[in-house]
């Protein structure tokens, strides 16, 4: 019998570490968790020192007890949980539930830390184990404990004010102030014209470039300088007249570094820009590929380092691979004498093990392809590219600027703005100045294989410029009059919330994905074009903390706490004060604040304006659907209800449509629904049937899986676009992206799908699992 047993949190991990260490262990898996805080009130003892109530997950018994048997002929218990706060917390649970968080004298009891799934690393790990750190344990604890707090004390206060099944969340709170306040920015936004005057210029036919406008009779042109069309015609007249010289070539050598290699943050973040994959989705792949995935010869092997980390540090062994891999596939130029070396910027950063990277870099992406899904495959991918790009040679740009001089022969004429009526500064203007500018890759470095993608932006684009000389005439080809109009802030992204939250110090890169996941299924916000949209339910949420809750959802406040719990982690805060100086200004301003706040001031806003149907005042309400219009007579039996967005001449009675029941024969009746518009049959009752409003739009491509049916399109709940066979729900083959009836060239599918990415453009792809073809 196998005289060590190993403990790790998940099957396939242990599966692989087990194949590493050989007969003489044995390795089980706890299956993450095994003991929480019970989902209910009194789960944490206040009046004992802030006593948590632990107990042992239903769902975890049955893996406790296969521990305990196995146990019984083990000498040794190693426990190889992962190696962050939250790992170190399960190892310390684990040795609870199984009655061994005593000294226990027939046993050794160890506690193995490893960043990777490799031979070498799990057999290190093992030869140099340790005690469990307590440090780190009550840090976990001390977040468990304070989260628990908050949401079991917050939660029912929002339950009572707005609506029972609202949940409020120490850091989830912050996250949505994050989004609701970005949307009243938007709200409040207030767009502002100004214009732009490009020109093409050209020494010969061919040889054609554009240049800015950005001066004006010697004065230079701010953003809002040509706020109009009266502006800008005037301008625009006068420089057709002029005539153009190279006044001055500014020539600039620019070096640009690579980004360093991912942590869990970036790792996130990079994942939604180039892959278009939700935080969720990120985690769950990465985690694949650091569990084992089976490579061939090879077998089952780790093919990532740990994806929870702050670090941007990489280990000795991996540089040594990453120069050997650079020189062999770019040449020596494009690898560094000594290696680059990141210094983490994360604020509240926290065990600094290694960057995420490949565990071997030698391990390329064409080699690993033919062993991995798509989805693992472009993360493994991007993760090697990121790695080896960081420790490659800088990239040298030539940047040149040219300044361009324009003679008038025809002054800038009076002419007024027209907002305002002040005469234009420019009126009687001779001359003007127009820039160009031009970048030159003069050794792409690190460029050759990676750049960071950017938020809300292209990658920046500078045109090449022909050769010019200083004292060129340029001849004036055409003018470029443009109008603009300020955007609002745009709204977040998965990336960008993360970047944000990062950028505070707000809660933990590992726990943002669950974060996000939240605040949508609490229907606090909704995901559309991959961006957040607040719901009304979670504008009122977030107003009612803020007004009322400022402290525990200030971002500087989190942050604190954050760094308290760091200081934790570190032994240089105990964490029971930590909780009693966080606990007793909490619970004092929640009770004082069950008598202040009143329901219906914060869902529901009296209106100046009456009921058409009793007289009495129409008020705004928040219902579970959103907010909508109702009497304040209905306790007196009045029922009117109207959409917000409705205007008060519309008809409250149903409105019949055109169609007919298809089951009865009655007449149909437009309603509104959670989801918008749709028919219902006028005998309900009797008859249920309800229809779409708008019928399904067929798309002509016959449904590949029946064979029989149709590719419609259709609305899912959250109003997203998909297509689906018409025979549902005999044939419930479904697409999320519009297909082309066109043979995949490479496997046969008898379709493909459209994508268009920003930056790639439009292109087909095919949607047969396993199959990469694109046409691209």
């Amino acid at each position: 019998m196998p005289q060590n047993l190993v403990i790790v949190e998940s099957p396939a991990k242990a599966k692989t570490i087990e194949k590493f260490l050989g007969k003489d262990y044995k390795v089980l898996a706890s299956f993450g968790h095994v003991r929480a805080l019970p989902s209910k009130q009194g789960s944490v003892d206040i009046e004992q020192d802030f006593t948590p109530k632990y107990h042992i997950l239903p769902e975890s018994k049955k893996h406790i007890d296969a521990i305990k048997a196995a146990l019984k002929d083990a000498k040794n218990l190693l426990l190889a949980t992962d190696p962050d706060r939250e790992g170190e917390a399960i190892s310390w649970h684990l040795l609870a539930a199984l009655g061994l968080d005593k000294k226990n004298p027939g046993k050794s009891i160890q506690r193995v830390v490893f960043h990777e799934i490799t031979k070498d690393a799990i057999i290190h790990a093992v030869e140099n184990p340790r005690d469990i750190a307590t440090d780190l344990v009550d840090a976990q604890q001390a977040r468990s404990v304070l989260d628990y707090l908050v949401g079991f004390n917050l939660s029912p206060f929002l339950w009572k004010k707005i609506r029972y099944g609202l949940s409020a969340g120490r850091v989830q709170s912050v996250a949505l102030r994050l989004v609701c306040e970005r949307e009243k920015e938007i709200q409040a936004f207030k767009e502002q014209e100004y214009w732009t005057i490009a020109a093409r210029l050209g020494v010969k036919p061919g040889a054609e470039f554009r240049a800015s406008l950005v001066e004006v009779g010697g004065k230079k042109l701010g953003k809002f300088d040509i706020p109009d069309e009266n502006v800008a015609t005037a301008l625009n007249r006068a420089l057709k007249s002029g005539s153009y010289r190279v006044a001055k070539i500014t020539r600039t050598e620019r070096k640009r570094n690579p980004s360093p290699p991912f942590t869990t943050s970036t790792l996130q973040q990079e994942a939604s820009r180039k892959l278009g994959f939700s935080a969720k989705k990120t985690m769950s792949t990465a985690q694949k590929l650091y569990e084992g995935i089976d490579i061939g010869q090879e077998g089952t092997v780790g093919l990532i380092t740990y994806m929870r980390t702050d670090s941007v540090t990489l280990s000795s062994q991996a540089l040594t691979e990453a120069h050997e891999v650079i020189s062999a596939a770019y040449g020596a130029e494009y690898a560094l004498a000594k290696p680059r070396i990141f210094k983490t910027k994360t604020k509240n950063a926290q065990e600094a093990h290694e960057a995420v990277r490949p565990t071997s870099i030698a391990r390329t992406p064409a080699e690993l392809k033919k062993h991995l899904t798509p989805d693992l495959f472009k993360l493994y991918e991007l993760i090697w590219k990121r790695t080896v790009a960081s420790q490659m040679a800088e990239a040298l740009l030539d940047q040149t600027s040219v300044d361009i001089a324009a003679e008038l022969n025809e002054a800038v004429a009076d002419c007024t703005v027209a907002e305002s009526g002040a005469a234009s500064p420019f009126t009687g203007a001779k001359r003007c100045g127009l820039r160009a500018a031009g970048t030159v890759i003069r050794f792409p470095g690190f460029m050759k294989l990676y750049i960071e993608g950017l938020d809300d932006q292209d990658e920046e684009k500078e045109g090449l410029l022909p050769p010019l000389q200083e004292g060129d005439d340029l001849k004036l080809h055409e003018l470029f009059p443009e109008q603009h109009f300020t955007q609002p802030p745009p709204r977040y992204t998965e990336a960008t919330l993360v970047k944000t939250l990062e950028e505070y110090g707000i809660g933990r890169p590992s726990t943002y994905a669950s974060i996000m996941n939240t605040l949508v299924e609490r229907k606090y916000t909704r995901l559309d074009k991959k961006r957040f949209f607040p719901e009304d339910v979670g504008m009122v949420v977030n107003d009612l903390l803020v007004a009322h809750f400022s402290r525990y959802v200030d971002y500087n406040f989190t942050a604190g706490l954050e760094e308290e719990l760091d200081q934790v982690s570190r032994g240089e805060k105990q964490w029971k004060p930590l909780l009693k100086e966080f606990w007793e200004p909490f619970i004092t301003l929640l009770k004082q604040k069950e008598g202040e706040v009143k329901k219906d001031d914060l869902t529901t806003t009296e209106l100046d304006e009456v009921c058409p149907e009793c007289g009495k005042p129409l008020a705004i309400k928040l219902g579970k659907r959103g907010k909508f219009i109702a009497c304040t007579g209905f306790k007196e039996g009045c029922t009117y209800t109207r959409n917000l967005e409705s205007d008060a001449s519309e008809p409250s009675e149903p409105v019949l449509s055109d169609e007919k029941c298809d089951k009865c024969g009655q007449q149909m009746l437009i309603k509104d629904g959670r989801y918008g518009k749709y028919l219902a049959c006028s005998g309900y009752p009797a008859c249920k049937n309800i229809q779409p409003l708008v019928k399904p739009r067929g798309t002509g491509v016959v449904c590949p899986e029946c064979k029989e049916g149709e590719l419609t399109e259709k609305k899912s709940r959250f109003g997203k676009l998909f297509y689906s066979c018409n025979r549902y729900p005999q044939c419930k083959f479904a697409l999320w992206d519009p297909p082309v009836e066109q043979p995949c060239p490479k496997c046969g599918f008898p379709l493909l799908v459209k994508k268009v990415y920003k930056r790639k453009g439009e292109f087909l792809k095919c949607p047969k699992e396993g199959c990469d073809y694109t046409s691209e």
